[in-house]
C-alpha cells in the first residue's frame, strides 16, 4: 500500500426520514390529537423502513465508507396494552442489514433529541425518539479516541394537548486516530426555522467545531446552498469550512426532498441541504449523492446522502 492511500478515507452522511411528516400534529387541539397520532402512524408504516433500510444498505454497500453519519436515525415504537411493545430502532436495523451484506459497522456515538408520547385512536401508545448517530466500519486502523455528543441550547418550541414541547435537536462527534494522525469528526441536523438555526450552527462553530485537529462537519443542515441567502452554510464558509461538493462534485449535488409517501415517479430533489464540510489538512477526492429504491416503488429517503474521498494529510 502506498503512503498516501493509507491515509484515504471515505465518509457518507444520509438522513434516513423518519417515514413520516409530523406538522399536523403541532397545530391540533386535544380531541384531534388520537387520529392524527394514528395517521402519522399509519404514514411510518406505509413508508415501510424495513424495506427501505434494505436499499439504504444496498447503497452503502457500493461505497464502503469509513465512518457514516446518520440523521433521522430514529426509533418507533408501538405500545399495545396487555400485549408487547413493538420497536423499529433504524440504526440497528440498519446495522443488521449491512451484516446481511458482509459488513460490520458498529454505532460509535449517538445523541438523543426528543422523544415524544402520544396515544393514538386505537387504545395504544405511539412513541417517537429522534437521533443522531455515527457509526464506523470496524477495522484495525481507525481507533476512536473521544465521544462527544450534546443537545442545542436554543431550540424549537411548540404547543401539543396545551402543553410546550422543546424539540430538541443535537450533535454528536467523535476524534479519530490513524497511524499518527488525528482527526475530528461531527454529525448533526438542524432545524428548518432559519434563526433557531443559525443559533444552532452557531453553537457547533464555538463548541466541538474550536480544535486544530483536521475537522469534518457532515449532516443535513437545512440550508439551502443554492441559493443567496444560504445564512447557515455561509456561517460555515466564513468559519473556513470548505465544502467538498463545490471541490469534487458533479452536477447540482441536490438532496433534498422526495415526496413524504416516497412515492413520486420521478425524482423532486431540487434543493442542496446535505454536506460533507472539511477544514484544516484534507485534500478532497470525490463526491457523490447517493440513492436509491425499493422494489416496491418507494424511494430509500425523502433525501440523497452525500458520499465523499479524502486524503488526511
Amino acid at each position: 500500500m502506498k503512503i498516501r492511500d493509507k491515509f484515504r478515507l471515505s465518509f457518507l452522511t444520509w438522513n434516513l426520514y423518519m417515514g413520516a411528516e409530523l406538522p399536523p400534529l403541532f397545530t391540533a387541539v386535544r380531541n384531534q390529537i388520537p387520529n392524527l397520532v394514528s395517521d402519522v402512524y399509519r404514514q411510518f408504516l406505509a413508508t415501510n423502513y424495513p424495506l427501505r433500510v434494505k436499499a439504504i444498505a444496498r447503497e452503502i454497500a457500493q461505497k464502503k465508507p469509513d465512518l457514516i453519519g446518520l440523521q433521522e436515525a430514529v426509533k418507533w415504537q408501538l405500545e399495545i396494552p396487555n400485549f408487547r411493545t413493538i420497536t423499529y430502532d433504524f440504526v440497528q436495523m440498519l446495522i443488521i442489514e449491512l451484516k446481511k451484506k458482509g459488513l460490520d459497522y458498529a454505532l460509535v456515538v449517538q445523541n438523543n433529541n426528543t422523544t415524544v408520547e402520544l396515544p393514538d385512536s386505537n387504545g395504544n401508545l405511539i412513541r417517537l425518539m429522534d437521533r443522531d448517530a455515527i457509526l464506523i466500519r470496524n477495522q484495525n486502523r481507525l481507533q476512536v479516541n473521544k465521544r462527544m455528543k450534546a443537545n442545542f441550547q436554543t431550540n424549537l418550541n411548540i404547543q401539543i394537548q396545551n402543553q410546550q414541547m422543546e424539540i430538541l435537536r443535537g450533535w454528536c462527534s467523535i476524534d479519530i486516530r490513524l497511524d499518527r494522525k488525528q482527526f475530528r469528526l461531527i454529525n448533526t441536523h438542524l432545524d428548518t426555522q432559519i434563526d433557531i438555526q443559525i443559533q444552532q450552527a452557531r453553537e457547533i462553530i464555538v463548541g466541538p467545531a474550536q480544535t486544530d485537529l483536521p475537522l469534518i462537519v457532515m449532516g443535513d443542515l437545512n440550508s439551502n446552498a443554492m441559493t443567496n441567502d444560504s445564512i447557515t452554510y455561509k456561517q460555515f464558509s466564513e468559519f473556513g469550512m470548505q465544502d467538498i461538493w463545490i471541490n469534487s462534485g458533479i452536477d447540482t449535488g441536490v438532496t433534498c426532498c422526495q415526496g413524504p409517501d416516497l412515492l413520486n415517479a420521478e425524482s423532486s430533489l431540487d434543493r442542496r441541504i446535505d454536506f460533507i464540510l472539511y477544514k484544516n489538512g484534507w485534500t478532497p477526492i470525490e463526491a457523490e449523492i447517493v440513492e436509491g429504491r425499493t422494489n416496491t416503488g418507494l424511494w430509500s429517503s425523502d433525501h440523497a446522502g452525500v458520499s465523499a474521498k479524502m486524503y488526511l494529510n
